[in-house]
């Protein structure tokens, strides 16, 4: 089965209310099976590749869906007044693990319990946002995957600059509630005013403020940097055809928003997180101890261009950076 047919079985599965999934596993016998919640703050369409490579990984650890575990999965679809109650749910489940990402829908989990081991499968500056006591020893009942690199933000707009020789005024789009997300704002403010670069700042808490945001830089911005954020990578189409309309090149944090006509993308490969995250939820179902397990950070990053949008844009990606991209997509 290909990837996207894949990734559409999953989302088309998992886009119903108070889903689990799979459904074979609820016809198990009571008491058999752990159960695993997964807590994805995307959309199905835009976390169903995310889905798909923990559970693959999984498997591949003897953990097969139906026979000895049954995931019970739910989807905030990028809406932050979710949170709460996705994660209140599962503890009322009694789920043996929970499994989530991005750092407010693991304050949601934190929130929600300190009993129930909770793994996350990325999460920014997990220290500094007060999830966990320490890398080496989270402590607690919460362990996982920091998303966080002190230079991906410089490098994200070294890349930009290649592409965009001639850009002085950055427009950079934020979900200011996010707690990541105005972390990473900082970064790339600094890294900006190092090369000379104007800044504006286009600060939204909600997917209905996205469009007015964009009215207020109309002919006044070179390029747009878009933060990785649950509301606007399910967001992402809406904010790139507005990007196209407006002429301004986009870089993003993650593949999933190139794939819907961003420019190009660079950052940690989410769903090789994930895979490992399932190695965490391993450990815990063979009774190790959140607390004790090390936070790891990412190992792989992953340059994407999508060629369509720059001809679209007028642009010509230089060849080299081309030749340095993980992936080209035509």
């Amino acid at each position: 089965m290909n990837r996207r047919a894949f990734i559409s079985l999953i989302g088309g599965a998992a886009a119903a209310p108070a889903l689990v999934w799979p459904r074979a596993a609820r016809a198990q016998p009571a008491g058999k099976l752990r159960i695993i919640g997964f807590f994805g703050a995307f959309t199905p369409a835009a976390g169903g590749e995310l889905l798909a490579a923990f559970v693959a990984r999984l498997r591949e650890l003897g953990h097969v869906e139906g026979r000895n575990i049954a995931i019970e999965v739910r989807w905030a679809e990028g809406h932050n007044e979710r949170y709460g109650a996705i994660a209140a749910e599962l503890v009322r489940l009694k789920v043996d693990v929970i499994l989530t990402h991005t750092t407010p829908a693991v304050l949601a989990a934190k929130r929600a319990t300190s009993v129930i081991p909770i793994v996350f499968a990325t999460a920014g500056d997990p220290v500094g946002n007060g999830v966990i006591a320490s890398l080496a020893r989270p402590g607690g009942n919460i362990t996982g995957l920091s998303s966080e690199t002190t230079d991906t933000a410089g490098k994200r707009l070294e890349l930009l600059r290649e592409v965009v020789p001639g850009l002085r005024r950055l427009a950079i789009l934020v979900n200011i509630g996010n707690p990541y997300s105005a972390l990473e704002l900082n970064q790339i403010r600094a890294a900006a005013r190092a090369v000379g670069l104007e800044v504006a700042a286009l600060e939204i808490r909600g997917a209905e403020e996205i469009a007015p945001a964009f009215e207020t830089i109309r002919g006044r911005a070179d390029a747009l940097y878009v933060i990785n954020d649950p509301t606007l990578i399910s967001s992402r189409v809406g904010i790139n055809t507005l990007a196209l309309d407006a002429r301004l090149p986009t870089m993003h944090g993650a593949r999933e928003l190139v794939e819907a006509d961003g420019l190009m993308s660079y950052g940690p490969n989410w769903p090789h997180m994930f895979r490992r995250a399932a190695d965490h939820v391993d450990k815990i179902l063979r009774g190790a101890k959140p607390a004790n397990i090390p936070i790891e950070q990412p190992t792989k990053f992953d340059l994407i261009v999508n060629l369509r949008t720059a001809r679209a844009l007028g642009i010509e990606v230089p060849a080299m950076l081309l030749g340095r991209a993980d992936e080209v997509i035509e």
